[in-house]
């Protein structure tokens, strides 16, 4: 018998907002199909081998190769793609790498991830997110607009052309019935902030971090009905920093 429950296919789900993710769709109801470069843990609750895709997404052969598999795990219906892995590579002794010392392997790595993997996934699966009248959300930064004391210039780049890339895809999936938008949080309390991050928050109009369950709030808002003419945009979830 088929599953009739919507469908979320989300990369990096493994840690942080895209964990917090999984979760939040798990508990609506929704059958969560996730990619992440680890296995799938055996004590996860939320997913499973079956529905649990391991692929390194800075391989760009091995990203246009998974598209087939993924089709297949489908099953002719996606409800909603979120875009949510992402690399920021920091220096030897973990300081932030900018223009002029970022090699070029890690400008590719990088773009590899945030960038080129989200137009092969909704390109590839386009056929799946039509029949279901979808939505695409992209998970941007609040580095994609500023310079940003940790997040590294690779990374800055990657997610500001994302948030062009964003507008682009509502353009042109809009004829399809699928509805593309944007994410971009700031300062979220996760495994990977970096130290020196409570200056920030110090500056910050609500004075805390926001917490990877808000994100994935905002993410699920975008794809449900209660959003249903919104596209091509990209809501900041930041605690107002960006003013």
């Amino acid at each position: 018998m088929a599953d009739s429950r919507k469908t979320l296919l989300i990369t990096g789900a493994s840690r942080g907002i895209g964990h917090a993710t999984v979760r939040r769709f798990n508990r609506e109801g929704w059958r969560v199909v996730t990619v992440s470069r680890t296995p799938c843990a055996p004590e996860c609750p939320f997913s499973s081998p079956d529905n649990h895709l391991r692929l390194d997404l800075s391989d760009a052969a091995d990203t246009v190769n998974a598209i087939g598999i993924l089709q297949e795990m489908l099953g002719g219906r996606l409800d909603a793609l979120v875009n949510n892995a992402g690399v920021s590579p920091k220096g030897p002794e973990g300081e932030r790498l900018n223009t002029l010392n970022t090699d070029l392997m890690t400008w590719g790595q990088v773009f590899h991830v945030n960038f080129f993997a989200s137009v092969v996934l909704a390109r590839g699966l386009k056929e799946e997110l039509a029949a279901a009248k979808g939505s695409v959300v992209n998970i941007t930064s609040i580095a994609g607009s500023r310079v940003h004391p940790f997040a590294g210039a690779a990374y800055a780049t990657s997610k500001a052309a994302l948030a062009a890339l964003t507008r682009e895809m509502a353009h042109d999936f809009g004829p399809l019935g699928v509805r593309v938008n944007a994410i971009a949080p700031g300062e979220v309390e996760t495994a990977i902030l970096s130290p020196g991050t409570d200056k920030i928050v110090e500056n910050l109009p609500m004075r805390r971090l926001g917490q990877p369950e808000e994100v994935a709030s905002a993410i699920y808002f975008l794809c449900s009905e209660e959003s249903s003419y919104i596209s091509g945009t990209e809501i900041e979830v930041n605690g107002a920093q960006h003013v």
